[in-house]
């Protein structure tokens, strides 16, 4: 199999950690420079017709994109440690935490530094400053709520590491480097006391 993958995106990165999470190998990457277009080129595009990653090219030939279903499909084949749940019961409540995290905390993280710092001009145009900018306090919004949530319980998901945490973490981190977001200088002391905890696992080497 092949990982199509870009540095520094979350999307990539969150495959990457789950990866690392289940201790798989044999993986070959193949790094997409975004920067350059190499994600619009004729050749990925024919992989990937979206133009995004990552994208897992099976060794049938197929490609699967959308790093949810790459982990879904990674899960499938490496069952152990288990990051998506045991059963139907737990299996919905922790695609129900990746969906918010995914669906909120890393779009609207993604949106803010998209449309607001000068480096992703290329990557997002045109660029809606406002727009970045109104995401940006949504995803305060957002880690206002994760941080009250993890007040309560150790990991997103509940009282284990799942998926969940792995989406929250990219986002977070690609949060930390681009708007420089910390969540402890904004009064969100469990969120970032949780953040602490994931950036310790060895997971969290993987980019």
């Amino acid at each position: 199999m092949k990982l199509y993958i870009s540095s520094h995106a979350p999307n990539p990165r969150r495959v990457n950690m789950f990866i690392a999470e289940k201790g798989i190998t044999g993986i070959e990457t193949v790094m997409i420079d975004l920067m350059k277009g190499e994600h619009r080129s004729e050749g990925y595009l024919g992989k990937n017709p979206l133009g995004r990653v990552p994208a897992l090219e099976l060794d049938d030939g197929r490609v699967l994109s959308e790093a949810r279903a790459i982990c879904t499909y990674l899960e499938g084949l490496h069952p152990e440690p288990n990051l998506m749940g045991v059963d139907y019961d737990e299996r919905a409540f922790i695609e129900m935490a990746d969906r918010r995290m995914e669906l909120h905390l890393l779009l609207e993280t993604a949106s803010a530094a998209r449309h607001t710092h000068p480096a992703l001009a290329a990557l997002e145009q045109p660029q809606f400053a406002d727009f970045g900018a109104a995401q940006g306090d949504k995803m305060r919004i957002t880690a206002r709520w994760l941080d009250q949530l993890l007040a309560r319980q150790d990991y997103v998901a509940g009282a284990r590491f799942t998926v969940a945490d792995i989406t929250a973490f990219c986002a977070l981190e690609f949060g930390r480097g681009l708007l420089k977001f910390r969540p402890g200088e904004e009064g969100m002391a469990h969120l970032q006391a949780w953040r602490d905890r994931i950036a310790a696992r060895p997971s969290a080497a993987a980019k």
